[in-house]
């Protein structure tokens, strides 16, 4: 007999699990809020959507479902993420493992998914909010008039209010008996304490970024660091954010140590020191912005002349030790304190969610019987590079399966 399918949530998971659930065999009816399905993934990639990545393990996921990344992914990887698009007409770029459709463009990917849900013959109801789920007779749900044999949850998380994900799914799921575990802002800027960002706002450069808590080195990562009026952000900074989001939320110590000079390893001392003894010997006659031309960023070095208290005029033969010291150290170690990570309305994911132990490996409610999850809803986060997508592709396709009956 034909199952009748309710999927809450028109975004990345919850559209591939309403088609997954069709291809199976069932009836499906999808829910979303918005006007139209699938904003957020407009937003995604910066238009461009970087919708996976080749690379993929445990170690770019964060939360309590990463215990169970072999048995989710083994039912639902990166392969079949490209062979579904592939079938459904998209070429792909692969940069170096990260995957864009060929046309880098985001609607591209949001197309292949709409027009996905037409041909499946999937009723779309939008501008359609669902305030409860009832569990009726029969291991049946209700929502609205509706009676459903499965109901598949993906309404996302709390990034991104605007898009749709206001953290609605969340009162669904703990009005059905789910915990939710504490919800932070993932894949954000951080703002800093320090008075002198308005000085280099605007400034993109290589670095490498280390992460300490309560003075414990807890991560460090390089690439672009972007500097704003308020403090720091970029790719190295979103990819260990959701760690400093939650510390600062019990109330812990979170600095940042900057590296501007990343090409010379933290551990290679020698080799650091002799680039600036060369340099001091070679170019002392030089004023010291003369001197630091050419190193990094201009706004950089006029920021290491200030803090080292030095002038730009000043001569480079006449600083003492202690002052040349420093500014060696100010390239390699700006250390910042992050006192806020910015809100939800700025991230890209939210870390935290429905904690994995009450989910079954198919993604089913342990209380409640065929009410499954999806998506950003699941405490289930990764790092930038297309793995928050893949697990939208991957847990949708797992519970839309699931609760249209296929036995994995």
């Amino acid at each position: 007999m034909e199952k009748k399918i309710a999927v809450i949530g028109g975004g990345a998971a919850g559209m591939m699990a309403a088609i997954q659930a069709a291809r199976t065999g069932a009836k499906v009816e999808l829910y979303e809020r918005n006007d139209r399905v699938g904003k957020k993934i407009l937003a995604t990639g910066n238009g461009k959507c970087n919708f996976s990545n080749r690379d993929m393990s445990a170690q770019a996921y964060y939360g309590s479902a990463r215990k169970r990344y072999d048995t989710f992914f083994s039912k639902f990887d990166v392969n079949e993420t490209i062979d579904f698009f592939s079938q459904e007409g998209m070429l792909i770029k692969d940069r170096n493992g990260y995957l864009y459709p060929a046309s880098e463009q985001a609607a591209t990917v949001l197309d292949i998914l709409r027009f996905a849900l037409d041909k499946e013959k999937i009723k779309v109801y939008t501008e359609c909010k669902v305030e409860a789920i009832k569990p009726i007779k029969g291991e049946q749900l209700q929502v609205g008039k509706a009676v459903y044999d499965a109901v598949i949850l993906a309404c996302g998380g709390k990034a991104a209010p605007k898009t749709g994900s206001d953290g609605n799914g969340f009162k669904l799921a703990k009005a059905l008996g789910h915990h939710v575990t504490e919800l932070v802002p993932a894949l954000v800027q951080l703002r800093c304490k320090e008075d002198f960002f308005k000085s280099v706002a605007g400034v993109r450069t290589g670095a490498e970024l280390t992460l300490y808590i309560d003075g414990k080195e807890r991560s460090c990562v390089q690439g672009e660091l972007q500097l704003t009026d308020y403090g720091i952000s970029g790719i190295p900074v979103f990819q260990f954010s959701r760690e400093a989001a939650y510390a600062l939320m019990h109330k812990e110590k979170v600095t940042v140590s900057i590296n501007f000079l990343p090409q010379f390893a933290q551990k290679d001392e020698k080799t650091y020191k002799q680039f600036w003894q060369e340099r001091w010997n070679r170019q002392k006659e030089q004023n010291l912005e003369q001197f630091l031309t050419g190193i990094t960023n201009k706004k950089i070095n006029q920021l290491v002349i200030k803090l080292a208290g030095c002038k730009p005029l000043d001569k480079v033969i006449e600083l003492n030790h202690s002052k040349r010291e420093k500014i060696e150290n100010l390239y390699r170690a700006l250390t910042v304190t992050v006192h806020e990570a910015n809100g939800f309305e700025q991230a890209q994911v939210s870390a935290g969610g429905v904690v994995a132990e009450e989910l079954t490996d198919t993604l089913e409610s342990k209380l409640v019987p065929n009410v499954y999850f999806a998506g950003e809803m699941i405490d289930m986060d990764g790092i930038c590079g297309g793995y928050n997508l893949q697990w939208a592709w991957t847990s949708g396709s797992i519970a839309g399966r699931a609760a249209a009956g296929k036995k994995f």
